[in-house]
């Protein structure tokens, strides 16, 4: 980690340092030419200002400036006056001459001072980029820091950044909601296994007891009857909750193929195949259905729809109703009549082995997957599946939006 994170900073460090170091090149280099190219002008306008109008004796001339030799006579070269053109030519000369050596000479120390000052401003330049690479790395640090410590036995740790609002502060939040994601999915799948562990064992200790104590003795015919009767219908409950979780498992892996299912005509057709049991629970089933196709897999579908006419069904009262209506725009709702769910009890229904009462371990009783594997079911196809209590009237209404076919997909 440290490595990683010591390579980063020098990779960051060299980008910055390199950019803000050929920044300064570059700003020496154009001031150099700007004031390379303007000095000359300068200094001939300086020095022409300055050298006096007039004859120039030779005594003031400036040195390593020719005299013309047509200003000097035979006679008194020594005293020579040059003419007023070759004064003019004389200190035309002059002029260019200082003018050289004054530029040449600051250039000289312009150059000097640039260098000097361009090397500390390399150095400073690389030590601030080595501390801005550190800033910009440290939430880097904190994330990756936080993930290593990370277990199951502490999945309650958040990074919780403080930083100002950024692209980092932003991917240590995503990180902590992602944290809240995992953490409420583990304790949903140790609570899974745990309720599982607990269905099966009761269902196993049930049968132990029944085998125990029914014959124990010189059992007779009619007890030894009973006592297969209640195994039998043990070892069936035993069955539809092992069918229940593999369903709920292949449900949670997704969807191996799609096609085209009228999700109405299942409706009809769950309906019709559950008649006798309603009847026996005295409640009438209604279905209003629209066409509605949805593409998935028609065998999870098919159970989807089931579950929800079953569960409506069998958590009914006497005289009670069960209405079934689909509609084209992606919708299944499943609405019942019954006792009251109190609202804070409603979300919970969806996960598995949660009931409304606790389980009697009556024949025909659920074991509580119903519909925790529609919300497996709805989430496979892309669905989101949500339930409302009906309110002192009593009853629940589970819907099931399914994606429209030119919609965005559900969550």
């Amino acid at each position: 980690m440290r490595a990683r994170v010591s390579g980063e900073r020098a990779r960051l460090t060299t980008l910055y340092g390199g950019l803000l170091v050929l920044a300064g090149a570059l700003l020496t280099g154009v001031v150099y030419l700007l004031v390379q190219q303007g000095l000359y002008s300068s200094i001939s306008t300086a020095v022409t200002t300055a050298v006096p109008r007039g004859p120039v004796p030779p005594w003031r001339t400036v040195p390593g400036v020719p005299v013309p030799a047509s200003s000097l006579t035979p006679t008194d070269a020594g005293s020579a006056r040059p003419t007023s053109q070759e004064m003019e030519t004389i200190k035309g000369l002059a002029v260019t001459r200082i003018s050289d050596l004054a530029g040449e000479a600051a250039l000289n120390r312009l150059l000097t001072v640039s260098a000097i000052v361009f090397a500390a401003y390399a150095v400073l330049s690389i030590a601030l980029a080595w501390w801005m690479a550190g800033r910009v790395l440290r939430p880097v640090g904190v994330i990756t820091g936080t993930a290593r410590r990370l277990s199951g036995a502490n999945l309650h740790e958040r990074i919780a950044l403080d930083a100002p609002p950024g692209e980092l502060k932003r991917l240590a939040d995503t990180f902590d909601e992602m944290l809240d994601r995992i953490e409420r999915l583990v304790g949903a799948q140790q609570r899974f296994a745990a309720n599982a562990a607990h269905e099966l064992r009761t269902s196993l200790a049930v049968q132990r007891a029944a085998a125990e104590i029914g014959l124990a003795g010189e059992p007779d015919a009619a007890r030894v009857a009973r006592i297969r009767t209640k195994l039998i219908s043990v070892a069936d409950d035993g069955e539809h909750l092992i069918e229940g979780l593999l369903l709920l498992a292949a449900s949670e892996q997704g969807l191996d193929r799609r096609e085209g299912v009228a999700v109405d005509v299942l409706a009809h057709a769950v309906a019709e195949g559950l008649t006798e049991e309603a009847a026996g629970h005295g409640v009438a089933v209604r279905v209003r259905a629209e066409p509605l196709t949805v593409e998935g897999d028609g065998v999870l579908l098919d159970r989807l729809v089931h579950n929800l006419v079953a569960n409506a069904v069998r958590y009914n009262v006497k005289g009670g109703r069960v209405d079934v209506r689909t509609a084209a725009d992606g919708v299944l709702e499943v609405s019942n009549t019954g006792p009251e769910v109190p609202a804070d009890t409603v979300p919970h229904l969806f996960e598995p082995f949660r009931r409304l009462h606790e389980r009697t371990h009556a024949r025909g009783e659920g074991a509580g997957l119903g519909l925790s594997i529609v919300a497996a079911i709805a989430r496979a196809h892309g669905a989101r599946a949500s339930a409302t209590a009906n309110g002192a009237g009593g009853g629940l209404t589970v819907r099931v939006e399914f994606p429209r076919p030119d919609g965005p997909e559900g969550p």
